[in-house]
């Protein structure tokens, strides 16, 4: 019971500020440029570092077919490749 007395205090002092905030045109302006500038970098598709996500190659079925049944080979692998880079740092500090 007490947190819907906090959600409401919360949500009170939210529209409070925003209608404090929003009581003049010029506040008002300056939100919705800010809100647009925000859309519009959400909306471009050419800062993706991956072009095609969650497409496996196609050229190497097996192994997506591996890696699509939950394969932990490429964990495995690369634990197996620190351990042994921590033994040889560990020989040579020594």
């Amino acid at each position: 019971m007490r947190k819907r007395w906090i959600y409401t205090a919360v949500g009170a002092a939210a529209g409070g500020a925003a209608a404090f905030f929003l009581r003049n045109e010029e506040s008002r302006k300056q939100v919705v440029d800010k809100a647009k500038s925000v859309q519009e970098n959400f909306k471009k598709k050419d800062d993706l570092p991956v072009e095609e996500a969650g497409n496996p190659q196609l050229d190497n079925l097996e192994n997506a077919d591996m890696v699509s049944e939950g394969s932990q080979f490429g964990v495995q692998y690369y634990n197996e490749l620190t351990e042994k880079e921590r033994e040889i740092l560990e020989k040579s500090n020594s």
